[in-house]
């Protein structure tokens, strides 16, 4: 179980999480949505340890990843989760084997000989075949969302990440990569966050929907019971209305500089 209570983050000059309180249960998967910049990703990021939260306490299986000081306990903590990353983050210098290996020399005491075996399986698991020796180059975008979400599965996690895993997609693969993320959690028995603005994706995967908003939990609920809701907030952003309650400008969407300018989505 992940429990989180009042987590908070601030950057320099932007308060991002300002006391997210979430609980996410054992074999649940958890949608959070909200709008660009709210933070979904920095907690997805405090979750796993890359991101020390200024506040509050997240705890995994009753361990506590916000009192965890020594580099080899953070280690050993991160060998619970998978995460894919919001652009698949592929290494283009490693054939598509030894990108889903990757992690296995850092998490596992797997022998080195078992690790294209390992990429075959996993990558047969989100529906590719025959890929293994080729480069992140010569694959279209779904693939290497697929393959991206090998390497998250490659050392069996115990609770999956995924960061906005249907971005750049067409709307049919994008449903593809709904179907692997349903199918991988009956096969795999895994819990799961997914962050997402794709609320197709978000109504089909989630046994809970969260949304985020000004750097809190607004409303936590059963899919059904967020689409029929007469929040305005919610409603707004799942119906992607430009008028209603949520102010968006323009400068909420501004690039990080140098100078420490604000920026997308954290």
């Amino acid at each position: 179980m992940i429990e989180a209570r009042g987590v908070q983050k601030t950057y320099p000059g932007r308060p991002v999480l300002r006391g997210v309180d979430l609980t996410v249960q054992d074999g649940e998967t958890l949608a959070i949505i909200g709008g660009s910049g709210c933070g979904k990703s920095t907690f997805l990021k405090c979750v796993i340890g890359l991101v020390r939260p200024d506040a509050g306490s997240i705890k995994v299986d009753g361990t506590d990843i916000t009192k965890l000081t020594r580099e080899t306990d953070v280690a050993m903590y991160r060998r619970r989760f998978g995460y894919l990353f919001q652009e698949a983050a592929l290494f283009d210098s490693l054939s598509v084997w030894e990108n889903v290996t990757f992690g296995l020399r850092y998490l596992t005491n797997i022998p080195a000989s078992r690790y294209r075996v390992i990429a075959k399986d996993k990558l047969a698991l989100v529906g590719l075949k025959d890929v293994e020796d080729m480069r992140p180059s010569e694959l279209s975008g779904g693939m290497k969302k697929r393959v991206a979400l090998a390497r998250a599965i490659a050392a069996e996690p115990t609770y999956i990440l995924y960061d906005e895993p249907t971005t750049g997609l067409d709307p049919i693969m994008s449903d593809v990569i709904s179907d692997l993320i349903l199918d991988l959690q009956k096969a795999l028995k895994t819990t799961a966050i997914v962050v997402t603005h794709d609320m197709k994706s978000a109504y089909k995967v989630a046994s809970r929907i969260a949304m985020i908003h000004e750097g809190r939990v607004l409303a936590s609920a059963a899919p059904e019971i967020i689409k029929t809701t007469d929040d305005p907030y919610l409603r707004q952003f799942v119906d992607g209305l430009s008028q209603g309650p949520i102010k968006m400008k323009l400068k909420d969407f501004e690039p990080e500089t140098a100078g420490g300018g604000k920026g997308g989505e954290l």
